[in-house]
């Protein structure tokens, strides 16, 4: 028997002894998305009874699970989210005073939280060995990497099912605590289905995508809807936060050939990777695709050294000025912050001069009864891109860019794009504002 065989096996655990590492008063880490643990996630609230002020610090966490989502958990467990998917958004809802949000800018959400304290525990997912004594943390390193190397304790979640992927993924069978194993395929994604309104965005914003430009592409339809426009290109590289399937598929049609990349030149870039479970076998020992850490893919400064970068986020709404609104609506926190600002800042500042930020969305809400395009923000809304930061701005009638223009010429350019139905309405307010005379 090899030895690092010995060493796996002596760090194994049964799944319900994990609560057991638990402790008062500490913070746990836990990793995102498809990387989630979900079998250690699902025995948290065993340790109820003897735990208090215990911080569970997630992003898009998949499962309502019961640490945070019952009322009685309230001073036992709190539910730190980066980003608020819809178990914790409901929580939110119905105050069981559980959950919390952390302002933060992906590529720094890890290391802000390490200068308030060193995390206790971190809990992971992970391939089984190989026959080095690696294991592949598989679907993400955004921030797990770097807390696999701070926390006092690491426990991984075995998965067969995982993907082994290439980069800085792999971690060695000593370099790990615990071991606990539970198999299960990895959450997905459904496919995003874009309507008309999507495909009118998508198409303007493959019209700002150059060949031989390098993305970064966000999920959901009006993302999706840009890839399927996309597909006339050539030439396209990638370095992005989040790998999805419409990546995966551009690829497969020679679209993505990552051949004109400045940096990282014939590889696709990402911290983490979710969608079907065709795009995770694609990903298997896949050496087109490198995993990297969040602090140094979505760094601005890394981001600026990728030849013309284009960065395509969308939002909830955008006032008269450029501000804008992706994560809340008031004082309500929807999702969060994401990469959004780093994609952004990064694209724009290009070391080439022909970096873009694109932000899209479409040009009403609720059924088309509210326009997306605002005076200012309600109250309490928090600002995802400084004003100073938004370059180009598309909804399904057109795209304006707003780098260097003034306030009224700004107004002017982001009425144009609104629904026709509020132009007027908006017009009149802008008036009144003193924005246009």
């Amino acid at each position: 028997m090899k030895k690092f065989d010995e060493i796996y096996k002596s760090k194994l655990i049964p799944l319900e002894k994990m609560p057991d590492l638990l402790q008062s008063n500490t913070d746990v880490i836990v990793a995102q998305c498809a990387s989630e643990p979900q079998g250690c996630m699902s025995v948290f609230h065993l340790a109820k009874n003897r735990v208090k002020d215990v911080k569970v610090f997630s992003v898009l966490t998949m499962k309502p699970y019961d640490f945070y989502m019952k009322h009685e958990m309230k001073g036992h467990f709190e539910l730190c989210s980066w980003f608020h998917a819809p178990g914790s958004r409901q929580a939110l809802k119905e105050k069981t005073g559980t959950v919390t949000y952390v302002p933060n800018m992906l590529h720094r959400a890890a290391s802000d939280r390490m200068k308030v304290r060193r995390p206790h525990l971190f809990v992971g997912t992970c391939t089984p060995p190989d026959d080095k004594g690696f294991v592949s943390l598989s679907l993400g390193i955004t921030y797990e990497k770097d807390i696999i190397e701070a926390a006092e304790i690491v426990v991984l979640e075995v998965n067969e099912m995982l993907p082994r992927t290439y980069g800085d993924t792999q971690v060695h069978v000593a370099d790990v605590d615990y071991f606990v194993e539970y198999s299960q395929m990895p959450p997905t994604l459904p496919e995003p289905q874009p309507d008309e309104v999507a495909m009118a965005i998508g198409k303007h914003i493959a019209n700002l995508v150059d060949d031989g430009a390098t993305i970064q592409l966000g999920i959901g339809e009006i993302p999706n809807a840009a890839a399927l426009m996309l597909k006339d290109k050539k030439d396209l590289g990638v370095h992005t936060e989040m790998l999805v399937d419409s990546m995966m598929e551009l690829y497969e049609m020679g679209v993505i050939t990552n051949k004109a990349k400045s940096v990282h030149k014939g590889k696709f870039v990402c911290t983490f990777a979710m969608g079907s479970e065709k795009l995770y076998k694609w990903l298997d020992n896949n050496p087109a695709v490198e995993f990297l850490r969040g602090s140094y893919v979505n760094d601005p400064c890394m981001m600026r050294k990728n030849s013309k970068m284009v960065s395509i986020n969308t939002c909830i709404m955008i006032d008269f000025t450029g501000q804008v609104a992706s994560e809340s609506i008031g004082i309500e926190q929807y999702s969060g912050t994401g990469g959004q600002s780093d994609t952004a800042v990064g694209a724009t500042e290009g070391f080439d001069g022909k970096g873009k930020s694109i932000i899209a969305c479409r040009s009403t809400a609720k059924r088309g009864t509210i326009s997306t395009i605002v005076p200012v923000l309600p109250a309490g809304t928090g600002v995802t891109l400084h004003r100073s930061n938004t370059d180009y701005v598309v909804t399904e009638h057109g795209s304006v860019r707003l780098t260097g223009l003034t306030v009224r010429e700004r107004t002017e350019a982001l009425i144009s794009i609104a629904h026709p139905d509020f132009r007027e309405e908006l017009t009149r307010q802008a008036r009144e504002m003193g924005y246009i005379f």
